[in-house]
């Protein structure tokens, strides 16, 4: 049953990728007159991308991405980049006065902090524990 309902929403996801993907594309090549403007449109994108756990799949580089709007000199719109990080370091792909091509991929896990994965347990609820010092 699981391996059933699992297949159903693995299915029902490709659908909504599916949907969002064919109708994002008709914002491809367009701009706002205003950085403002253009933020807004970015924002709203990104928001409805992440209510579905989806990024735009960078066309440079194929790594999962979040649109983002940033001021540009000669560019009154602001460029469209895409925003991820490669090998740990934020990188900005794209630059165009327009909406880039937009292919939809699953948002990626975040990585657990280093912290994280040395933080000591608990202890057991009936063990009493001491302070040396």
């Amino acid at each position: 049953m699981l391996k059933s309902l699992q297949w159903e929403l693995n299915r029902i996801q490709r659908t909504v990728r599916l949907t969002l993907q064919s109708k994002l594309q008709g914002l491809v090549g367009q701009s706002l007159s205003t950085l403002n403007e253009n933020r807004e449109l970015a924002n709203s994108i990104q928001k409805m991308l992440d209510t579905h756990s989806l990024r735009i799949r960078c066309p440079q580089c194929g790594h999962a991405s979040i649109l983002r709007v940033s001021p540009r000199k000669g560019m009154p719109g602001g460029a469209f980049v895409l925003d991820h990080t490669i090998e740990g370091k934020r990188t900005f792909h794209g630059g165009s006065s327009s909406v880039p091509p937009i292919q939809l991929t699953a948002k990626p896990e975040r990585k657990a902090k280093a912290t994280a994965k040395t933080r000591p347990q608990p202890a057991d609820a009936g063990e009493l524990q001491s302070k040396v010092g």
